[in-house]
């Protein structure tokens, strides 16, 4: 494969790479790190790329191998998970600190949560993946993912719906 087609392949989904990895490192520079490391793997495979049904789905699940591989090392011991690509330029002030709170309140709530729970999270509500695709990612069943994202979902709820009507959670 030269290296145009594997740019048109690759480039498509490389910052779904990228945005998997900042979930789960939390660091951007570790994220940069991860995203290029998946991304020289796929390279030293590009003979292979052409024969696979979803180039995109064996890269998402290469990355979070990788980063949950970093996770357990040493060096990776202080990270949590993340999301913070939200922001409202059109909300008054008190909404931007309201949306900031409860957006806090739900980063702490997924972080709690089980790991498979986050990354399903990550990837159906975050990244938009289809069922078939998790359940790929994943190495689980349609229906296993449809459960457990339903759960992290009334986790997540029933903590949120605590915390706006008693102020605690």
């Amino acid at each position: 494969m030269q290296q145009n087609e594997f740019i048109k392949i690759v480039l498509p989904f490389k910052d779904k790479l990228f945005r998997l990895a900042k979930r789960l490192l939390v660091s951007t520079e570790e994220a940069e790190d991860a995203t290029q490391e998946v991304l020289v793997k796929l390279w030293t495979k590009n003979e292979s790329l052409n024969e696979l049904k979803s180039v995109e789905a064996m890269a998402m699940t290469m990355t979070k191998n990788y980063c949950l591989d970093q996770l357990k090392s040493k060096r990776a011991g202080n990270l949590s998970i993340v999301h913070n690509n939200y922001t409202d330029s059109q909300a008054s002030l008190q909404q931007k600190v309201e949306d900031e709170d409860s957006l806090s309140w739900v980063e702490k709530i997924i972080n709690d949560l089980p790991e498979q729970q986050k990354l399903i999270v990550q990837m159906r509500d975050i990244e938009q993946y289809e069922f078939e695709d998790i359940a790929k990612i994943l190495g689980m069943n349609e229906t296993a993912i449809r459960v457990a994202l339903s759960r992290a979902r009334k986790t997540i709820r029933e903590i949120m719906t605590k915390t706006h009507n008693y102020g605690i959670a």
